[in-house]
């Protein structure tokens, strides 16, 4: 049991309202413990350079920390965006963009955005979940109006942490335990059981074979019941992937 009372392999309240803004074609407000993660899509007409003219689409995401997500203000992003902004946007992106197949949909973008509007942990793989679910309520209402010629979606994914704290693999670490963790993992995968990325650091030691097999585990566990209530939603809104 830990300090907040959850078992090891227990993920923090799970919390998603969808269609919160007006103007998004998709929004998602994902709360997973005290992380809050804003993520909208918004479909655009044409797309890079290197695709124009073949009449596939694309989809490209961006994520930020607003001023008071973190104790002590973050400055915002100016012209030039910090190294771990880069590298959480680019990693949103290719996990949503390898459950697609964007050939034929037509020369438009999906444009993801998210952002952190309280930080406790796990910013980035809630970004994961949320924006998949945006995408797809924007993908799923263009398809039905006729904008795409097909929907371009053809698998859930989401992502989770998991970590070793006190020698114990434990799930999805809020930012006291991430903090003190000898090491932590961060796992994309889809609800077929593939994998689409995995982060994994020792932070103050290295991990044995056995225990990334548990961290792997742990993260499996709480991604397909992340998916699950992926699904719920999408079925209340009429959306089947």
């Amino acid at each position: 049991m830990r300090n907040n009372g959850r078992k090891l392999d227990e993920l923090r309240k799970l919390d998603i309202e969808v269609n919160v803004l007006k103007n998004a074609h998709g929004s998602v407000l994902i709360s997973t413990g005290n992380t809050k993660v804003l993520c909208t899509a918004m479909l655009e007409e044409g797309v890079p350079p290197f695709l124009a003219g073949t009449g596939s689409g694309w989809l490209t995401a961006e994520y930020s920390m607003l001023p008071a997500s973190t104790p002590h203000r973050k400055k915002r992003d100016g012209m030039r965006q910090d190294g771990r902004g880069v590298e959480i946007q680019r990693l949103i992106g290719r996990s949503l963009r390898s459950v697609c197949d964007f050939a034929d949909m037509g020369e438009y973008t999906v444009y993801i955005d998210c952002d952190v509007l309280n930080a406790d942990g796990g910013t980035r793989t809630a970004s994961i979940s949320g924006a998949f679910l945006a995408a797809a309520l924007c993908l799923a209402h263009a398809r039905k109006a006729g904008t795409l010629q097909k929907m371009p979606v053809k698998k859930h994914i989401a992502a989770v942490s998991a970590g070793i704290v006190g020698d114990v693999p434990m799930l999805d670490l809020c930012y006291t335990e991430d903090s003190s963790a000898q090491a932590d993992m961060n796992m994309v995968a889809a609800d077929d059981g593939n994998i689409g990325e995995i982060q994994i650091c020792g932070e103050k030691r290295t991990v044995t074979e056995d225990e990334f097999m548990a961290l792997m585990a742990l993260c499996k566990k709480g991604i397909y019941q992340i998916i699950e209530r992926q699904k719920e939603i999408l079925k209340e809104e009429g959306i089947t992937i």
